[in-house]
């Protein structure tokens, strides 16, 4: 608060004080500027006429000192003159004495959200500008689920063992493989093969290749996934398509560390398996459709790639990297997404993921007619979300037991009960969740 007038600066400090705002208190227009230097200043509210620097001096010293904050004026010489002037400066608000407190708070609030947004667009902007030499296959977000998830993949990369990831469909399991396959020290290539695309009469020639002749229309030998995934890695999505005739074979694979062309000899395979599934192995291990020691084979190392909903934190930069993106593609300006939008993309629980997200940037994009992202771009289904809280309160003094027993409650409803995530997101095993579950049945 700038003012030569000293009653007026402690008027001002005592309301924004009871707000819980930190208020530093300058007489003149120098001594704001020395404590702009001195501190990290987000909002200057500033008399207009004072002597020697005024108001409008002040301004438009402090665009070029701080330039995010925001500048709200207030005179008692308040014509529309002068308020025209100063918002021509770059002032944020006017504000003409004698205003009330709840005109001075309004003002000021609305001051501070436009500080967080502005820092978090330069942060986002940075973010995107170093993502962009990272090409499509860049993981983006930094999330504490994402984190989690990230940790193991790293730890689990420059080892020999199998790799399971779980997870829905849409939230980048196949990315995780290549995040693990970059990681590692193999040198070989990376195989990706979608099992759930390929018709079932043919996976097992898919897989481990084929020789000519070995069946009606093999014209010519081919080198199976297998083989090209020689000395890197073999990711096999959706692998609980697998039928149990080609899961025996795999199995083989795996264990003795070779195979046969369909019509060939026997040859040695070297390669990192990494599978990925959106199903329940376990039940349908349970069912029979699965075959158990495959199952365990497999699921040396597990890492489930975490829903958009759980990582809500990163929603922001992945809404900016596809507006980039498809604002280049498409040769559009770049939009600027309004706060209510974001509010709403927030909001949203993202049942397609980040493929869904990405999809309605895209057609937010092509269909879009102005320089921004607004709510009324977005599907019905995300512009009437209701805004969700991820927070939990407790009262001074309630038992540690309490509360980790409703955190873990909690977090379980937000994973749908995927108790594998749940225990990703806490840092805690899974092992301990299901003992906690059965210390609250027992009571």
């Amino acid at each position: 608060m700038v003012d030569d007038d000293a009653s007026n600066l402690e008027a001002v400090e005592r309301i924004l004080r009871r707000e819980g705002y930190e208020v530093l208190l300058a007489n003149s227009a120098r001594g704001a500027l020395d404590l702009c230097r001195e501190r990290s200043v987000h909002v200057v509210l500033t008399d207009l006429m004072m002597p020697g620097m005024d108001g409008i001096e002040l301004l438009q010293a402090l665009q070029g000192l701080v330039p995010d904050a925001s500048v709200i004026v207030i005179t008692a010489y308040g014509t529309i003159e002068s308020a025209v002037q100063a918002m021509r400066a770059g002032a944020y608000d006017f504000i003409e004495k004698p205003f009330s407190r709840m005109r001075l708070l309004q003002s000021v609030r609305k001051a501070i959200e436009r500080h967080v947004l502005l820092s978090e667009n330069r942060i986002l902007k940075a973010e995107i500008h170093a993502l962009r030499g990272r090409g499509p296959g860049a993981i983006i977000g930094n999330s504490q689920a994402l984190r989690a998830a990230l940790d193991i993949a790293r730890q689990a990369a420059p080892s020999t063992a199998n790799v399971l990831i779980l997870g829905e469909s849409g939230t980048g399991k196949e990315l995780l493989a290549r995040f693990i396959h970059a990681e590692s020290k193999r040198k070989g290539a990376f195989v990706a093969v979608n099992l759930a695309a390929i018709p079932e009469t043919i996976v097992e020639a898919e897989l481990f290749g084929h020789e000519r002749g070995a069946f009606t229309g093999a014209v010519s030998r081919r080198e199976g996934r297998i083989a090209q995934a020689e000395g890197g890695t073999l990711f096999l999505d959706e692998v609980g398509e697998l039928s149990l005739g080609v899961q025996v074979k795999l199995l083989r694979v795996i264990q003795e560390g070779t195979y046969e062309p369909l019509g060939g000899r026997t040859r040695q395979a070297d390669f990192r398996l990494v599978a990925a599934t959106n199903k329940d192995l376990a039940q349908l291990v349970s069912e029979g459709r699965f075959r158990e020691d495959l199952y365990y084979r497999l699921n040396v190392i597990t890492i489930t790639s975490p829903p958009l909903r759980s990582r809500t934190d990163d929603i922001p930069l992945l809404v900016e990297y596809f507006l980039d993106l498809y604002c280049r593609k498409n040769a559009k300006p770049r939009l600027r997404v309004t706060p209510e939008a974001m509010k709403k993309l927030m909001s949203y629980h993202w049942p397609g993921n980040v493929r869904e997200l990405e999809n309605v940037i895209e057609r937010a994009v092509v269909l879009g007619s102005s320089s921004e992202l607004r709510v009324e771009d977005l599907p019905s289904a995300i512009a009437g979300a209701e805004q969700r809280s991820n927070q939990l309160v407790f009262s001074i003094g309630t038992p540690l037991d309490e509360i980790e027993r409703r955190v873990i409650k909690a977090t379980l409803e937000h994973t749908r009960g995927d108790k594998q995530l749940a225990a990703q997101l806490l840092g805690i095993s899974a092992r301990t969740i299901y003992r906690k579950l059965a210390e609250d049945e027992q009571k």
